[in-house]
């Protein structure tokens, strides 16, 4: 598999709009401030991706939506985001 798909892409605006709208309704109060940064990188880089796929430029869309999620991935890490869902985020579940 050595291309990105239409429905390869649907997939994680998907996956990265779910866990985009879980990590919003779970913000640590405790880091808000910081929380609220890397969300609005993270809407940054979806926002990037859907450009890029109306550009249909499906590589750069991608390589934005592993941007965005990374910066989901590390806030749920950090406890930005107070989240317990393997399957959105690289967290344990409870």
């Amino acid at each position: 598999m050595n291309e990105i798909t239409d429905e390869k892409l649907t997939k994680y605006f998907s996956i990265t709009e779910e866990a985009l709208a879980k990590a919003k309704k779970n913000v640590n109060p405790a880091f808000k401030d910081r929380a609220e940064d890397a969300l609005d990188m993270v809407e940054r880089y979806v926002s990037d991706a859907k450009h890029f796929k109306s550009k249909d430029d499906y590589v750069n869309a991608f390589a934005a939506l592993n941007y965005a999620h990374g910066w989901l991935d590390c806030g749920a890490r950090n406890e930005l985001f107070l989240v317990k869902d393997s399957r959105l985020f690289t967290v344990d579940d409870e």
